[in-house]
């Protein structure tokens, strides 16, 4: 490796320049750093006396100013730059935010010196992108690329390919395996600098277009649907400032795994819910059965929703008689009814209309006045409208809806349950989703998770929801499509990044195809992207779990890793009375080594499973706590297993997985997820018969 050639007010050199490479390397990120505490304290140190005109204007700035001091805060245990650009040619100013010059030290935010050259560049700037997309065969003008290894914090290593160069043979790069390695403590971290170029393809996708990302385990997409939202962000802040963007995940065990990666990219103010948090209209305290579940999550509920809301519209008998001073209008039954109908015909929420309605007999009151030699004007049509006779026809034609209200009629009255779903769902299916015990009112009712869905698109019927401008919809596949059309009335003005594997649907609604996914959503022409190469998950164990692929998705390709490690699968047999010891001593034996261990067993075995842990002394952590280096065992449910992942994974009984699921196939969806939830080893221990897939 040849030596940086010195930079004058670019870059901050030390006083006595060094011959060591990796020591000029760590220099320049001590001035990095250096630089970025000065940027932090410019912030905080300006005054804005002198500057603000009002108390709301002084506090809407100061608002900003606090934002901006949290995002240059300089995370300890995060890299500041993760590589090095050296090109062949001078890059522009426009394109290098900047700055001029060859070299580029590539990192998870912009830092510049006093004199504003910059000192490292943002990974999300197009002069970064050929650090993820640069190969041999494209350099893309890169003559090196160096990544830098670190170890606590400190710079340890470095590694160049240099990219130019015809006689430098290919090799895999050590240090992009040792990071993606490297033993998970603590949430889940960014992978910014392992992006690989199909990912960057698609975090670098358009604002405006809505992607779907169909990836195995191990295959990234999760981080690669957050750091697509970083990206768009720094792409299209003002846009998306504006709009919003929100994070959608299956639980909050999995939000908070997730939650330090925005961050950690410089991100602070994107929401993240669950969808049962989206739909919280009412509070959820009780459960269907499959049967009522799939039947409430499936999109003809719309419809039966749709033609409850509109139930109660009816026409009028009667004139409408206005009096203003010593004069009578009247507008005739013919007039009201066909006013009504014209409303009952467009496409507009059930509230606009009923908005509307009073405004549309008014006007036609103010028609007849003007025939009659009268001047009327706006603000007598908006007094007409709060006219007595006015309201009370409005009131009775088109009276005001209440959602949680209107379901819990829907849920509980056999009778309006039949006028609204004739035609739509057969007898038996009114039956299965009619309330057991009908809700006596919208507090005491036993609502399911199912049911909130059903009010909030209820809720949609009467008042539009308003849209963000980007959603991140990750475990996409366990989503119902009334689910979907829940998420998708959040973005109907902006995009989405939908992630999943259809291989890991568990739910009885499971999606069984993503063009349906993607049209109940809302978004029928999005693009739908395929990942099939590992990263995370040991080829030997995505190969032993692939075995079941067959089962329960026969449309997938087999994932495939780039990661061979041997002896990263083992399986045991036990007698049944030496289920609760092995399983302990497998844990032990799992935690001699570096990072995170989780022992995954069905939801029924969890008790017996934390006795053995307590009684032998062994600490253990719920999901969604952060491990730490002195509490790294998580125990965890089968059922909650999605999306996380541990250094070495303890699987307890397999067929207690698979027993603990409504039906066969659901129940070889949950072990394939237990299964590839490793990324260093996996240990299997059963006392009962493996299935027969992966005999």
């Amino acid at each position: 490796m040849r030596p940086l050639p010195a930079q004058p007010g670019r870059f901050a050199v030390p006083a006595t320049p060094t011959t060591d490479p990796l020591q000029r390397e760590r220099d320049h990120l001590a001035a990095s750093r250096s630089a970025l505490r000065a940027m932090r304290e410019d912030v905080q140190s300006l005054d804005l006396r002198d500057v603000t005109g009002t108390w709301v204007s002084a506090a809407v700035l100061q608002n900003q100013i606090e934002a901006r001091i949290a995002a240059l805060a300089d995370l300890s245990h995060t890299p500041l730059f993760f590589g090095r650009l050296d090109y062949l040619h001078t890059i522009s100013e426009e394109l290098s935010e900047g700055g001029g010059g060859e070299n580029f030290y590539i990192g998870r935010r912009h830092v510049h010196d006093a004199d504003g050259d910059p000192m490292v560049i943002d990974w999300r700037a197009p002069v970064s992108q050929p650090f993820y997309r640069a190969s041999r065969t494209a350099p893309l003008d890169v003559e090196r690329r160096r990544r830098f290894g670190y170890t606590g914090g400190e710079l340890t290593a470095y590694e160049d390919e240099h990219l130019s160069d015809p006689a430098e043979a290919d090799t895999a790069s050590a240090l992009l395996a040792a990071e993606i390695e490297k033993p998970r403590v603590g949430p889940m971290r960014d992978i910014v600098a392992t992006i690989q170029p199909e990912q960057d393809e698609i975090v670098r996708s358009d604002v405006t277009g809505t992607i779907c990302v169909q990836g195995a385990p191990g295959t990234g997409k999760t981080a690669v649907g957050l750091h697509r939202v970083a990206y768009l962000l720094y792409a299209h802040r003002e846009r998306l400032a504006r709009t919003g963007t929100l994070v959608i995940g299956p639980n909050n065990a999995f939000l908070s795994y997730i939650e330090q990666v925005l961050p950690a990219l410089g991100e602070l103010d994107v929401n993240q819910a669950t969808v049962q948090q989206l739909v919280g209209h009412v509070e959820v305290r009780g459960e269907d059965d499959p049967q009522a579940a799939r039947l409430k999550g499936d999109a003809r509920m719309a419809e039966v929703l749709r033609r409850a809301v509109r139930a109660g519209i009816t026409l009028p008998t009667e004139p409408c008689v206005v009096v203003r001073g010593s004069r009578r209008w009247r507008v005739q039954v013919h007039e009201l009814t066909a006013i009504i109908e014209e409303l009952k015909g467009r496409d507009v929420r059930y509230g606009a209309a009923r908005d509307a309605l009073p405004q549309r007999i008014a006007h036609t009151v103010l028609l007849k006045m003007e025939q009659s030699g009268e001047a009327p004007d706006d603000r007598v049509q908006d007094a007409v409208a709060r006219n007595a006779a006015v309201k009370a026809v409005a009131k009775e034609c088109w009276p005001a809806v209440d959602p949680a209200k209107l379901v819990l009629r829907l849920l509980s009255d056999p009778e309006f349950l039949a006028a609204c779903a004739e035609g739509v769902l057969t007898p038996e299916e009114q039956q299965a989703v009619l309330w057991p015990k009908p809700g006596r009112s919208v507090k005491t009712a036993r609502w399911t998770q199912a049911d909130a869905v059903l009010v909030d698109e209820a809720t949609d019927l009467v008042q539009r929801t308003p849209s963000l401008g980007h959603v991140v919809l990750d475990e996409a596949q366990d989503l119902s499509p009334m689910q979907y059309r829940a998420v998708g009335r959040r973005c109907t003005t902006g995009s989405a990044t939908v992630l999943g594997d259809l291989a890991q649907g568990t739910t009885p609604w499971a999606t069984a195809s993503w063009p349906d996914a993607l049209r109940h959503l809302g978004k029928p022409d999005a693009h739908v992207e395929e990942l099939t190469k590992g990263f995370r998950v040991p080829e030997e164990v995505i190969a032993y779990a692939s075995r079941l692929l067959p089962a329960i998705a026969p449309g997938l390709a087999p994932a495939t890793s780039v990661r061979d490690a041997p002896g990263s699968l083992t399986i045991r047999r036990l007698p049944d009375a030496e289920a609760a010891p092995a399983v302990v001593a497998a844990c032990r034996e799992a935690l001699e080594h570096e990072g995170s261990t989780g022992l995954i067993a069905a939801d029924a075995r969890i008790p017996m499973l934390a006795e053995a842990l307590t009684a032998a002394g062994l600490p253990y952590l719920s999901p969604g706590a952060e491990t730490s280096a002195e509490a790294r065992l998580t125990l965890v449910p089968a059922s909650l297993a999605k999306g996380l992942e541990y250094d070495y994974v303890v699987l307890d009984e397999p067929a207690a997985v698979i027993a603990g699921e409504p039906d066969e196939r659901t129940g070889l969806r949950r072990l394939y997820v237990a299964l590839t939830r490793a990324v260093s080893g996996l240990t299997v221990l059963h006392g009962e018969p493996l299935p027969a897939q992966l005999r």
